[in-house]
């Protein structure tokens, strides 16, 4: 849908010239994320380069009533950045500075627009950490991580996004702009709405600028990778190794596994080496902080303990660097592998306790529903997040492949809603959750939900659709 020429000229008059487009080729590009079930349709992309220039593009939307999508890295997978109907997409690409920080408070201020790995290593070089990582590090944005309360695979240790955020500039639906909590420790002055727009998918307002906690680099990480006998094993092997009842574990950092399906997919497409000979239905991979003989004596007496009683069929430890990436690669590699499947995905959680009994009900479901499909299962087991994952064959329709797996969406959601899950454990709900979203969500918390977006986005210009229509 072509916007309207006077319109695109106030978008140039704030932005300049070359930073608005409208060519076919960066509407494709900006209007989606890394979902393929929509196709591309926005109206106009503009690419501010300051918070002031985001305030006043909010403020002319509200005036001349168009809608806007942020973007920041579209590395989604839930279509939450993408736009269908004409809308202004918002992409923060160029706001990607850091602009301050402080080495006594250990906290970054940086542009939402920054890419998070650029950050972490701008934390390592001050020897911090920043412990927020994820598979697409390499080009999603922090503004994006923090509308989506991005998690990943260190969240056993460090929690998702959200514990991460000390402060945030943002420019609300309304045209408003808040500078929230101000990096503070301590700030018990009424209501904190950094907390609303952590997670919010860019319905409230546009994230400029986030002041961020940064902590202690972790000590030598080591990675092991563990053949599981079966599924429900993996949990015995987490509780052993967490050690969180006798104290006898170790110190994770990460706690993630993986089918032998996923695997054979990334030995094959990415030419990383098998871990180990013996071949299981599953694998667990752990990383923990290895501070020394003490640390790897207990690691071997764990997994020899693990084997003993027939949990673990095999198992690695690495002894470099090199090694330990490649054992990542492993389970990090999986999801841009299997991408050209074109897959169903479903991202979802229970509390680690009910894990067991979950795995085991979907499990059902999938010999039920998908016996004539590939099943993908990876994930962060160790905080209660699974990965379902169902490639398309090639022989299929896309349109037919979608309305198969979204028919057995609605179970698993069913079933979620029954073990007081989540149909979304850390991609958002964007377009493709929606459905689902009152299996998690109780009506009387999505009509608050619509309340609070009325509230903050008067005009509903900000990213409509998504969550909730």
């Amino acid at each position: 849908m072509a916007l309207d020429v006077a319109i695109v000229d106030q978008l140039k008059q704030i932005v300049g010239d070359d930073r608005v487009l409208t060519d076919t080729q960066s509407l494709s590009a900006y209007g989606v994320d890394r979902t393929t079930v929509w196709r591309a349709a926005p109206g106009a992309v503009v690419l501010p380069g300051a918070t002031e220039q985001v305030q006043a593009i909010v403020q002319l939307a509200n005036r001349e009533k168009f809608a806007l999508v942020p973007s920041g890295g579209r590395t989604g997978l839930c279509g939450g950045a993408v736009a269908l109907n004409g809308e202004v997409v918002v992409a923060l690409d160029r706001m990607n500075r850091i602009s301050d920080f402080s080495e006594i408070d250990q906290q970054v201020t940086c542009q939402a627009g920054i890419i998070t790995q650029q950050l972490q290593a701008f934390a390592a070089e001050r020897g911090l950490f920043y412990p927020v990582d994820f598979a697409s590090s390499g080009s999603s944005q922090i503004g994006g991580n923090i509308a989506t309360n991005a998690g990943g695979v260190k969240v056993i240790r460090y929690g998702s996004t959200r514990e991460w955020v000390a402060g945030l500039t943002v420019v609300t639906g309304g045209g408003e702009l808040l500078k929230l909590n101000r990096g503070l420790v301590k700030n018990n002055a009424g209501y904190d709405f950094r907390h609303l727009f952590i997670g919010s998918e860019g319905t409230l307002g546009i994230i400029c600028e986030a002041t961020l906690n940064l902590t202690k680099v972790p000590e030598a990480l080591s990675v092991m990778v563990l053949g599981v006998a079966e599924f429900p094993f993996i949990m015995n092997v987490l509780k052993t190794f967490n050690g969180a009842s006798d104290g006898n574990g170790l110190a994770l950092t990460a706690f993630e596994f993986f089918s032998h399906a996923a695997m054979a997919k990334v030995i094959e497409h990415s030419e990383v080496p098998a871990p180990f000979e013996t071949a299981a239905p599953y694998y667990a991979l752990l990383e923990f902080e290895n501070g020394g003989e003490s640390d790897m004596n207990k690691a071997m007496s764990l997994f020899e303990f693990c084997v003993e009683n027939g949990w673990v069929l095999d198992g690695v430890i690495s002894q470099s660097l090199a090694q330990s990436q490649n054992l990542w690669r492993l389970r990090e590699d999986i999801s841009e592998t299997i991408s050209r499947w074109k897959p169903y995905k479903s991202d979802i959680s229970v509390s680690v306790s009910r894990m067991p009994d979950f795995i085991d009900a979907v499990d059902n479901l999938v010999r039920e529903q998908f016996s004539d499909f590939e099943v993908i299962w990876f994930g962060h087991i160790g905080d209660g997040n699974l990965h379902l994952n169902i490639l398309k064959p090639e022989h299929w329709q896309t349109e037919d492949f979608v309305a198969k797996c979204g028919g057995v969406a609605t179970h698993v959601a069913e079933l979620l809603q029954r073990f007081g899950g989540s149909v979304s454990a850390e991609h958002g709900i964007g377009l493709l959750k929606k459905p689902y979203l009152n299996y998690t969500r109780s009506s009387a918390e999505i009509e608050l939900m619509k309340r609070v977006k009325q509230v903050f986005d008067p005009n509903g210009i900000m990213n409509p659709g998504k969550l909730f229509d």
